[in-house]
């Protein structure tokens, strides 16, 4: 009689409750396209040119990927920052560890980019007008975090817009390098109090008593040397993306002005080799 009753039930059931198509069911549930936004993403790739001119896909495309990159990575080097203080040190080399990782993503998006020659660039470059690479907010945002303090870098952007809002509040905010000082200070190393409370609007600068506590952090504590290394791969890395950078640039334009009135290749060449953290490479040949 169970398997009847059993059966029963379920035709009762079926009977009150309204059949759904399997239409109704995928709109309502959450899917691959809804979560990621897929078609919003999608929509988002609008070329200016007649025609319009093949590339400028390409060009749109990897700029849009450099942005969302951007904005993981200052997102991780968020946390960086939090778990630095508070003296996490495993969680802080896996973020930094990922965050070396995207950035060789951003160094071999410059290959892509350099499969479009002069000629294709220049056949839609007009279009950008007075758009420029200078004014990403999220690129200057990442300069900040890493110390940098370009007081001309808000003034890409209207006053109360969003892009210098961000950039704003990420140079009035302690670097990186004030994070990982204030780890060597929770870790019992005399990190002077001078270098701790440095005018955050400052840009980066060797300090010979910082370098003093690094060398004998280095001889004496693991851990923090595990951390100051990964900080180099950063820095490195970072600097290797300029390099790239300026290269694909001078490539694609030479020596002509850029888009949005700056110099082009005259000034990034300017940003080469400037280290973010140059105590960690002053130290080099006392260890």
């Amino acid at each position: 009689m169970a398997p009847c009753a059993s059966a029963a039930t379920g035709s009762h059931l079926t009977a009150r409750t309204p059949a759904r198509t399997i239409d109704e069911v995928t709109e309502r549930a959450v899917t691959y396209a809804s979560y990621l936004k897929v078609d919003e993403l999608l929509a988002l790739q609008q070329p200016r040119s007649d025609g319009p001119e093949h590339d400028e896909h390409l060009f749109i495309v990897v700029h849009q990927v450099y942005e969302l990159r951007f904005r993981q990575v200052l997102h991780e080097l968020a946390e960086v920052q939090r778990v630095l203080e508070a003296a996490d040190t495993d969680a802080a080399l896996h973020l930094l560890n990922r965050v070396l990782k995207i950035l060789k993503t951003l160094v071999a998006q410059v290959d892509v980019l350099e499969t479009m020659t002069p000629l294709q660039f220049l056949s839609f470059r007009g279009r950008l007008e007075s758009a420029s690479g200078f004014q990403s907010a999220q690129f200057r945002a990442l300069e900040a975090v890493l110390g940098f303090r370009d007081p001309g870098a808000p003034r890409l952007h209207p006053v109360g817009s969003a892009g210098r809002a961000r950039i704003e509040a990420a140079q009035a905010r302690p670097s990186l390098w004030i994070s990982f000082l204030r780890y060597l200070a929770g870790r019992g190393h005399g990190v002077p109090e001078a270098a701790l409370a440095r005018d955050p609007s400052l840009p980066p600068a060797a300090d010979p008593a910082v370098q003093e506590v690094l060398v004998a952090a280095y001889r004496n504590d693991a851990d923090a040397a595990l951390v100051a290394e990964r900080l180099v791969d950063l820095d490195e890395g970072f600097q290797e993306w300029r390099y790239r950078h300026v290269k694909m640039v001078e490539r694609t334009i030479g020596t002509k002005q850029g888009t949005g009135g700056s110099s082009g290749v005259e000034y990034l060449r300017e940003t080469l080799f400037r280290p973010a953290f140059p105590d960690l490479w002053e130290i080099r040949s006392r260890l």
